[in-house]
């Protein structure tokens, strides 16, 4: 507009100056200057006029139209055309140019889809921990962006993170439950995840067997004794020492090699009883049931070992809920908040602690429109746990949950069961006779938010 402006008082000057020339040649006309025009010393106004002269500014403000014009291109990219490209470029598997029209597309306009679309031609090129932060800007923008949480387990897969790809497959199955790539995604990671799982504890039990060995064996040495092969009662004490806490299985253990035991002692009587005569046969049949004690032997050890890795595998999880316990940090998005809730399923306590660290007034940030029935009705539960201890709390966190987008929507959809449970919950502990007043007439507004009437 200044520039505009500009040219518009240049466009005023140049009129006043011809204004000034015209007046100037009309003088001159009338002047004396007529009497010596036949001595050649008149100028030439009609030549002036037609031929690039000192007053003649046109030619001036032609460059600047042209500068103005500039201003204004006739192909202006735009953020939706980049994207668009980027995407042609992609099917060609131009993964490069793809994700350069992305970058550009998200820096003329930040939208979720560009930010997922850059993390897949980022995974294309191999460059996964990029495609993670993006695929977390996605999510940043739109928290139920299915691709985006899918393409960031994919990202997390390779990039070695194990449970957070587990965490965002099984996040995505929930928002999207009949999508089969999804399902297919979720149990590949679990399994992957298991697996890990039973690799670290097997790999632990092992080394903490193989120490106990190689010290009875020094032990041996020192005493100067022959060194015989490790017993079967050596390995087990081992295995206790590792799962000395585990008591039940170790006697499920013990009940089955006594048995097996008896079994082959059994079978070596019966053997030393038969009549010498038999000969060869004998001592075939004690080889046997020596073979037989060895096999028996080992399988008791495989059991052990099966046992024992299960023990450790169920110690490790309880072993990160607990830190993960100790460290409860308010999520900020609905993604952080279930994975968290998730991990604490069964624990009242553990679940009424995440949900003191946020702050009510937050809860409609968090969830955005991104509350499920299922979380709603477990969040009520929770809150039930602790309605006697802090009120005035519990009902801030019902009233914020009624802010929440799309809050009465998903009140209407829920079933008959859950609407029934909500009903048990607010007339057994809401609006029990032991509720003061004040909190009884808010809670009473309350029951026809949640669906519940008059």
């Amino acid at each position: 507009m200044d520039f505009q402006g500009f040219l518009n008082d240049l466009q005023d000057w140049e009129l006043s100056r011809k204004d000034k020339t015209r007046a100037q040649k009309e003088n001159l006309t009338g002047s004396v200057g007529v009497e010596k025009a036949s001595k050649g010393d008149t100028i030439s106004f009609d030549r002036a006029r037609n031929s690039p002269g000192q007053y003649d500014l046109s030619r001036i403000n032609d460059p600047f139209n042209r500068v103005h014009s500039s201003f204004v291109p006739e192909d202006v990219p735009d953020a939706v055309s980049e994207k668009d490209l980027g995407n042609e470029f992609f099917k060609q598997k131009k993964f490069k140019e793809a994700r350069d029209c992305y970058s550009r597309s998200i820096a003329l306009s930040p939208t979720a889809v560009a930010y997922a679309n850059r993390a897949m031609a980022n995974i294309k090129l191999r460059r996964f921990q990029e495609a993670e932060d993006d695929c977390t800007e996605a999510l940043n923008l739109d928290d139920r962006y299915i691709k985006a949480y899918s393409r960031r387990a994919t990202a997390r897969k390779e990039l070695g993170k194990i449970k957070e790809s587990m965490d965002d497959a099984a996040f995505a199955l929930r928002l999207e439950p009949n999508n089969q790539e999804i399902k297919k995604q979720y149990a590949d990671a679990k399994s992957l995840y298991e697996k890990d799982i039973l690799q670290k504890a097997s790999g632990a039990l092992r080394s903490t067997v193989q120490g106990t060995q190689k010290s009875q064996k020094s032990e041996e040495k020192i005493n100067g004794g022959s060194i015989q092969p490790i017993s079967h009662s050596t390995q087990k004490s081992g295995l206790a020492e590792v799962n000395h806490h585990k008591k039940d299985n170790e006697q499920q253990i013990l009940v089955k090699e006594s048995l097996l035991t008896e079994d082959v002692d059994s079978r070596e009587t019966k053997a030393r009883s038969r009549p010498q005569s038999q000969g060869g046969d004998g001592s075939k049949e004690g080889l046997s049931a020596s073979n037989s004690l060895e096999q028996r032997n080992h399988s008791i050890t495989k059991l052990e070992m099966k046992a024992s890795v299960q023990q450790l595998a169920s110690r490790a999880a309880s072993r990160v809920v607990a830190e993960a316990a100790k460290n409860v940090t308010p999520p900020t998005t609905a993604y952080q908040f279930e994975v968290s809730w998730r991990a604490f399923s069964g624990d009242l306590a553990l679940q009424a602690r995440l949900l003191k660290a946020i702050s009510p007034h937050e809860l409609p940030k968090i969830f955005k429109n991104a509350l499920s029935s299922a979380i709603l009705i477990e969040i009520i539960k929770c809150l039930a746990s602790f309605f006697t201890e802090d009120m005035d709390l519990v009902v801030s966190y019902l009233e914020h949950l009624t802010k929440v987008p799309r809050f009465d929507v998903i009140v209407m959809c829920l079933s008959s069961t859950n609407k029934d449970d909500i009903r048990k919950i607010w007339d057994e502990v809401f609006s029990s006779e032991a509720t003061p007043i004040e909190y009884a007439e808010i809670l009473d507004n309350l029951r026809s938010k949640f669906g519940l009437g008059q």
